[in-house]
């Protein structure tokens, strides 16, 4: 079944049957996340096109180089020096404990997975263009699975409207045609205030030029190490029909520069920033 409440076409996790949905829980459980990212629903639209693109990188995330690459990313990242919000700002919002433990799980899931598909989908990109590196990725820490579960993924039009209009003012930064609306934001949503605090430290950020450079070195940053993931990863499939493999291949490059490259130092700074639950 496919979803009108995704901003490009998508099969959502709820509406997921047969395949899709077991291919759903392979990525949740081999990624550590309780959440599907809009890159994954949007190629469960495309026939055959998730499958050949997860079976293409799955390797590399059960292997753990995936996860390596993506934490080393993340303290590669360049961000912009940003103070912690102390616990009383968030408590003066009306955030409680419980609403802060959502948006640090919310926060906290994302800054995971996305850096882990973006190297991965970016790695996949550059096997195929061959450009891949044999300078062999640093290992870190990759940091620890994100238990639980996520609030329901609100569509635009389930939104008030001071919420819709909030989620699109933040969404533009770094992107301000909006090719794609960052499911981070529709997950936060439940919480507005937070959303309103988040829009307080971007706009400066935005106005500056910030926010456009930081997304500018870091996918810099996240193409150098994508390269060196590349020399590990297997040939992909050549069973995939070619326009679909081209359709496929056109929705990773633009997610990669226009959504996934753009949420991840975003979605850093913020979690970065975020009181420790």
């Amino acid at each position: 079944m496919m979803s009108s409440t995704d901003p490009v076409p998508a099969i959502t996790e709820a509406d997921a049957t047969g395949e899709i949905a077991e291919l759903y829980a392979d990525i949740r459980a081999t990624l550590g996340v309780p959440v599907v990212n809009l890159i994954w629903r949007y190629l469960a639209t495309m026939p055959g096109a998730l499958a050949w693109t997860w079976s293409s990188v799955r390797p590399l995330y059960v292997s753990g180089q995936v996860a390596n690459a993506a934490a080393h990313l993340r303290q590669s990242l360049v961000l912009p020096s940003q103070p912690a919000w102390p616990p009383a700002v968030l408590e003066a919002a009306g955030l409680d404990s419980d609403a802060r433990a959502g948006i640090g799980q919310v926060l906290a899931s994302y800054d995971r997975s996305n850096a882990m598909n973006l190297v991965a989908l970016a790695a996949l990109r550059a096997k195929a263009n061959g450009e891949a590196d044999a300078t062999p990725v640093p290992i870190v820490d990759p940091g620890a699975d994100i238990e639980g579960e996520l609030p329901v993924l609100r569509p635009i039009t389930a939104m008030p409207t001071a919420t819709a209009d909030l989620v699109h003012l933040l969404n533009a930064m770094g992107d301000p045609d909006q090719r794609i609306l960052a499911s981070m934001y529709r997950h936060l949503s439940h919480w507005p205030a937070f959303l309103a605090l988040v829009w307080t430290r971007m706009a400066p950020l935005n106005a500056d030029g910030s926010i456009d450079r930081m997304i500018a070195d870091n996918l810099q940053i996240a193409r150098g190490i994508s390269r060196q993931l590349a020399r590990q990863m297997p040939t992909p499939s050549a069973d995939l029909a070619p326009a679909v493999k081209a359709e496929a291949e056109a929705a990773l490059d633009l997610f990669i520069l226009y959504a996934i490259g753009r949420m991840v130092p975003i979605c850093r700074m913020l979690s970065a920033a975020f009181p420790a639950r």
